[in-house]
């Protein structure tokens, strides 16, 4: 699907959605006239975004497992996702607006995605932190991207989700985890969150203020 076009879908998908997406913007929404909530509801299947290398990706409600495996590209929004999220990823931009499934970013070397973990649960139960770090969204390229795409999302589907999450901004963003690869700060030249806790006090205390005014 090259870039310039828009596919729209109301209603239910099932797997494998954006497979192999290039370029273009997929759009996947709830029937107009549907009365359940999407951000509890299954919106599409397993797979989706397989192998992605571009394009754009808004699923108004949550996904199967396996989302975003092999993402090497796309820009993808989901409301919640399965087991094995992420799963071998190597570049692109994820955003998680609910709940994962375990194992998320296993084999995740590329790439950024940014997780509501609302219940604090996510560090501990419900991704593999083999070869990633998991940071508050504090950086002013990061607030951009990730406030961008929610809006995006709101735009695109009517998500009453993303909407709630941009009135209480200032309530919400603590709660979003960044999951940032080691391979790719090793490639950037980012030391890991183990070795800044080996960084002089100064430097640790002006992260610290950071993370402060990025919340503001």
């Amino acid at each position: 699907m090259p870039r310039g076009i828009t596919l729209r879908l109301e209603g239910d998908a099932n797997d494998y959605v954006g497979k192999g997406l290039s370029g273009g913007r997929v759009i996947v929404r709830p029937d107009r006239g549907a009365d359940h909530l999407a951000e509890y509801s299954t919106i599409a299947g397993n797979t989706i975004a397989y192998g992605a290398t571009g394009g754009e990706l808004y699923l108004r409600g949550r996904t199967g497992e396996r989302f975003c495996v092999r993402n090497s590209g796309a820009l993808v929004v989901s409301e919640g996702v399965g087991d094995h999220g992420c799963e071998y990823m190597t570049n692109g931009t994820v955003v998680i607006l609910g709940a994962t499934g375990r194992n998320f970013a296993a084999g995740m070397s590329g790439g950024i995605a940014y997780v509501l973990d609302e219940d604090g649960s996510f560090a501990d139960t419900r991704c593999n932190k083999a070869g990633v770090d998991l940071e508050p969204v504090f950086e002013q390229k990061d607030l951009r991207v990730l406030e961008n795409l929610i809006r995006k999302h709101v735009e695109y589907t009517g998500s009453p989700r993303g909407e709630w999450i941009l009135e209480n901004w200032t309530e919400m963003l603590p709660k979003f985890v960044k999951v940032f690869p080691h391979e790719l700060k090793r490639a950037l030249g980012i030391p890991r969150a183990a070795e800044q806790a080996k960084m002089p006090g100064a430097v640790v205390a002006a992260k610290s203020q950071l993370v402060q005014e990025g919340a503001r």
